[in-house]
């Protein structure tokens, strides 16, 4: 194991490394905490809107825990993975309560608050703070079993702690925050996932699976597994005003406290949902093409139906689940990524 594998990393970060990134200026531990939920299963051109318009509406851990959660979740919409939303919100507001309105400095603390594991509290201390902790977050963990020609699927229990044991090795004694943000940056821009450029990486003398050209073959890829399809109708109903129906989907489950277009099983139960809740010919029905979306253990198409001038039924009108939304209203609510997709003019 070479000894030089921080201080490489490091050098080829003052040189090709990102440092204009908009959670490091400032970087606090509040918006170093907002950016790594964020960038949890996405990438960074995409957070960076979402991190800059959320910051602007929310600036700090307090404006975040007296948000209202509707707000929280407008402000996160269209970046999926919703619970990583509603665990910012319950977070911000256990640190209002037991941590005096900041994120605890303690990594395991922070591990004991909603939506944050090892990693992410270790690169919220290495980069806010500069404590002396390892991160292995998707990046890292394709680099390290790259560099050590480590086999088996990373996220097995048996690979990740070896994993977990040469990232700790690797620490160096300062420069934490910018040494967590080389490891990230070598992972999304020099060792991809497909197509790495390994003439330009810092490590390739060392690199086991460049040496032995298993780039291809390293880290080992998850189990093959088939995902299942599922189908559902979704009803696009407009008033006469122009007005949408929207339904809040219940506090668990997928989509959990977002609002979107009412779904049901099919047509049969479509049509059961449109005749309990509107009057109208429910026939008159305008199919749409459909929308396919993948979720991590299934996937889901939504075939919508589309009606105009539609009035709600004798004593149905907004309440708790059920609103009618002026389109421009839209941006108020937190409505997941394909339905906003679907209902974009």
């Amino acid at each position: 194991m070479s000894p030089d594998f921080a201080p490489r990393l490091l050098a080829w970060f003052d040189r090709a490394g990102r440092h204009d990134l908009p959670w490091q200026h400032p970087r606090t531990p509040y918006r170093v905490w907002l950016s790594e939920v964020m960038l949890q299963q996405t990438q960074v051109a995409t957070v960076i809107p979402y991190f800059e318009r959320f910051t602007r509406a929310l600036p700090t851990l307090p404006a975040l825990a007296d948000a209202p959660r509707e707000q929280v979740l407008a402000l996160w919409s269209g970046l999926g993975y919703y619970a990583r939303a509603r665990n910012l919100h319950a977070a911000a507001r256990l640190c209002m309560q037991h941590h005096d309105g900041g994120l605890p400095r303690d990594t395991a603390a922070l591990e004991a608050l909603p939506g944050i594991g090892r990693s992410t509290a270790a690169a919220i201390a290495a980069q806010a703070w500069g404590d002396r902790h390892a991160i292995l977050d998707g990046n890292v963990k394709r680099v390290l079993a790259r560099y050590h020609g480590v086999e088996g699927w990373p996220n097995l229990p048996r690979t990740g702690k070896v994993l977990w044991a040469l990232a700790e090795t690797h620490l160096p004694q300062a420069r934490l925050a910018d040494y967590t943000q080389a490891q990230m940056d070598l992972g999304a821009t020099v060792c991809t996932r497909a197509n790495p450029a390994c003439m330009l990486c810092p490590l390739q003398q060392d690199c086991v699976a460049r040496i032995e050209g298993r780039t291809a073959e390293l880290p080992t890829p998850r189990p093959g597994k088939t995902l299942p399809q599922r189908h559902a109708t979704v009803l696009w109903v407009e008033d006469a005003d122009g007005r949408i129906l929207l339904q809040q989907r219940p506090p668990a489950g997928i989509w959990a406290g977002l609002w979107t277009l009412p779904q049901a099983d099919g047509a049969a139960g479509a049509r059961e949902w449109f005749e309990r809740h509107l009057a109208g010919d429910f026939t008159a029905g305008e199919p749409l093409p459909a929308i396919d979306h993948a979720f991590s253990h299934y996937r889901l198409q939504l075939r919508p139906l589309r009606w105009h001038g539609i009035a709600p039924a004798g004593g149905v009108g907004d309440n708790e689940a059920l609103r009618w939304v002026a389109p421009a209203a839209l941006d108020r609510l937190g409505i997941p990524a394909p339905i906003r997709r679907l209902l974009a003019p």
